[in-house]
């Protein structure tokens, strides 16, 4: 069926289509809540009791050929040794750059 768009429009139809589609948002709304809730409940957030877990990471001592870079604390290995401070910190080449 043809649709005459140029035609004056009925302010009743209107207001019963914005009815129907504020029912149809809060009836999706309702199941994205529940969505949310769901997902929210597998993160652990930030500053959470963590004293009875056990940590399962081992942690390697520095080698011999590794430094500290002396901006961004990060442990590096020689290659990334881009030069010495004049009081002997080292800096990696990402921070020199």
């Amino acid at each position: 069926m043809a649709q005459d768009y140029d035609s004056p429009r009925d302010k009743d139809e209107d207001e019963e289509s914005l009815q129907e589609l504020g029912k149809n948002s809060q009836e999706s709304g309702a199941d994205l809540d529940d969505d949310e809730n769901a997902i929210a409940e597998d993160y652990e957030l930030p500053g959470a009791d963590l004293s009875n877990e056990d940590s399962s990471v081992t942690v390697i001592p520095m080698q011999g050929d590794e430094f500290i870079c002396s901006n961004c604390f990060l442990v590096k290995h020689r290659s990334q040794l881009a030069y010495t401070t004049p009081d002997g910190q080292p800096v990696c080449k990402e921070c020199a750059a």
